[in-house]
């Protein structure tokens, strides 16, 4: 399946809504293609994000340096979207980094194309809006498991919902994303299986 056709799918998934089909065509000639190699940038801390992007292949990680360290603030995968979304609509520097874990192949779309399609695309006014509010879901859920569940569950969680990311991501990268400390999630990793 080609990057178009699988872009393709994940808007009609998202918008289910065969009424606006005929703008769907419009969308998808409005993003190209960009390859990034692992550790490669898709924006850097105080760069402008210059594209609102759909995942095609890979995983790209987002983060901020907190004290020298590095934290995971969020893993964006396979068949999804993502940018440093302030950054990009307000055209300001990036507060985070985000960085190919893996060689990725993406669809960009620049943000006055992105604000062309909001204007006068239906179709792409509402897969937008499905999509925030979906993400707005993952973050308050994410949020109250942070604060109600314990480190062990946190994993269960994401092993029973995410169990690819156990495979592609690399412990320390998924601990920071979790709240866990490196030694801590290696304890339970052993503990759980």
């Amino acid at each position: 399946m080609n990057s178009k056709d699988q872009f393709n799918n994940y808007l009609k998934h998202i918008i289910n809504n065969d009424l606006v089909s005929s703008y769907v065509p419009e969308i998808l000639n409005s993003f190209e293609s960009l390859q990034l190699k692992k550790n490669d940038f898709f924006v850097s801390k105080n760069q402008i994000c210059n594209y609102f992007c759909f995942i095609k292949s890979g995983i790209l990680q987002h983060s901020i340096d907190v004290d020298g360290e590095e934290k995971t603030t969020y893993l964006a995968l396979k068949n999804t979207c993502t940018a440093a979304l302030k950054s990009f609509l307000h055209q300001q520097p990036s507060r985070k980094n985000i960085k190919a874990l893996s060689n990725c192949e993406l669809l960009v779309i620049t943000i006055d194309d992105f604000n062309r399609l909001i204007k006068e695309n239906t179709a792409f006014f509402q897969f937008y809006h499905k999509l925030i509010e979906h993400q707005i879901f993952l973050i308050d859920d994410y949020r109250i498991d942070l604060l109600t569940l314990s480190p062990e569950e946190r994993y269960q969680k994401l092993l029973m919902n995410d169990p690819e990311l156990l495979q592609s991501i690399p412990l320390h990268y998924l601990a920071s994303f979790l709240g866990i400390s490196k030694r801590h999630m290696s304890r339970i990793r052993k503990n759980i299986k």
